[in-house]
Order: structure tokens, then sequence, then C-alpha cells
């Protein structure tokens, strides 16, 4: 029996706020804000968006690891935050997510249309998220009412560890039946999404507009002047050069001719660990 390298894609693992739903990724970071903010604690939009992509508790000890924020939580309690606080933050932040999350549920504009063209090609579609899985459930049936169904879905508290490790995505590869990892696509809107697809050896897709790092609803994006838009795409492409990205796009609507390219690449022998 002989290797050969897989002559087509196979599968997309897509992320999910930000890439099929919640335009600028509103839902988990202004429930970070609020949770902190019941410790009597202030953190700002934009610190809260740093993090974005890892589990959620994951998330909050990055956050207090920021020497700012420590330093504020410091003045209120007295010491720097413990895992234990760490663990309080998360547990006051779970019942705020799964409260609040219905607001920000709507699909990304076209995401819908582009995944129904990605399933007639023959792709079947994966999915992962930095949520738990009891917040997975919500946003899962929130999605469903709007016409979206992934063929699995694998949240962050389902695998040892989340992201940036592979686990996620390569629990999506088992799931589905794919052969080959390098057969897979992984599209995300943060660093750690697109590690995540790196050490799993597929090729990623970075979305630059729709999600975490230009952080705007998607009435603000379209309504950027030109000159605006340029320089954030040039910010945003810097943000993710260490992670890799294959391709970096706008949003998940500009995927299926990515896969295009992709299916080339493969079918003239190119694989994605080698580039």
């Amino acid at each position: 029996m002989n290797y050969n390298n897989p002559s087509k894609t196979q599968a997309v693992i897509l992320d999910w706020a930000g890439t099929v739903v919640d335009f600028g990724s509103f839902a988990p970071t202004q429930i970070f804000v609020e949770a902190f903010g019941e410790f009597d604690v202030q953190v700002s939009i934009e610190e809260a968006r740093g993090p974005m992509g890892m589990g959620k508790w994951d998330h909050i000890r990055t956050l207090c690891d920021i020497p700012a924020i420590s330093e504020r939580y410091k003045k209120v309690f007295g010491r720097a935050p413990t895992d234990d606080d760490v663990t309080a933050i998360y547990n006051r932040f779970m019942p705020l997510q799964i409260e609040k999350i219905a607001a920000h549920s709507a699909l990304i504009p076209g995401a819908l249309d582009t995944i129904t063209q990605l399933r007639q090609h023959g792709l079947k579609i994966g999915s992962c998220s930095g949520y738990p899985a009891v917040v997975m459930a919500k946003v899962v049936e929130l999605a469903e009412k709007n016409g979206y169904v992934a063929d699995h879905v694998v949240a962050t508290d389902e695998v040892p560890n989340g992201r940036p490790w592979p686990a996620q995505a390569l629990a999506n590869v088992i799931a589905l039946g794919i052969d080959d990892v390098a057969a897979c696509v992984k599209v995300d809107d943060t660093v750690p999404g697109i590690l995540e697809g790196r050490r799993a050896g597929m090729w990623t897709v970075a979305l630059v507009c729709s999600g975490n790092a230009l952080g705007l609803t998607y009435e603000g994006y379209k309504a950027l002047p030109a000159a605006t838009l340029a320089s954030e795409r040039t910010r945003i492409h810097a943000m993710f050069e260490s992670s890799r990205p294959h391709y970096l796009i706008d949003t998940i609507n500009e995927l299926p001719q990515v896969i295009e390219d992709i299916n080339r690449r493969l079918a003239a022998g190119e694989m994605p660990q080698a580039v």
C-alpha cells in the first residue's frame, strides 16, 4: 500500500463567531467586558478581543495575565488574579454568554449560500469554536433556525486542549471520515484558529473583515472608506503573519474561489505542510 497525495479538498472546518455567524464577533467580546465588570475590574473591548479564538477559560486567564488588567484587579482585591479567580470570572461569564448569545446569532450575509455552494461541490462541513459545549449548543440551535447546520461540531471543552492546539480540527477529521488532513481547509478569523489548522496539517484561510480583527458590524464594514479599509487590511494581514495562513480573504463568501485554487495546487502535488 502506497501513500498518494490527495488530489482535491474533502472538507472545510469552519469557525463560528466572526466566520459563519456574528459579523464582527461581538457575542464573546462584550460578555468578557461585562463579566470582568461584575468584579469591578474594567476591561476594554479592544483588550477583550486580544486572545480571541482560545477557549474561554484560557481567554480569561490570558486577560488576567496582561499587566494592566492584573494591576486593576490588584487595586480591587489586593492581589493578582489566581486560577480560582479566573474560574470565578468564567463562572459568571457562562450564564451571561448563554443569556445574550441570541443577540449576535445572525448569519454572516451570504454565508448560507456560500456553504450551500461548497456542499454542491461535495465538501463536508465541519466546525469548531472557542465556545464550551453548553454555549455551543445554543449557538447551533440558533443557527439551525436560520438555516445553517454543520455536519459536525466540536466545542473547546470536548477535547483535551483547545486552540491553538489541533485537537478540535482533528476531531472533525475523524468524525467526518476524512482520509487525509491535507484535504481539509480550516477557516477562522483568529490567530489561535489559524494555528490550530496549521498544526493539524491543513490548508488555512484567515478571515480579515468579518471577524474579531476588524471588529465592526456588517454595516460598519460596508461603510468604511476605501482608503481606511485598505489600511485595516494591511494591519490585519500583519497581525496574522506569524500564524502563516495560506490565504487571507475578507469574508467566507470568497471561500469557493480559494477552494478552486487549493484543488489546483493539490492536483499539482502541492501539500499544505510544505508551504
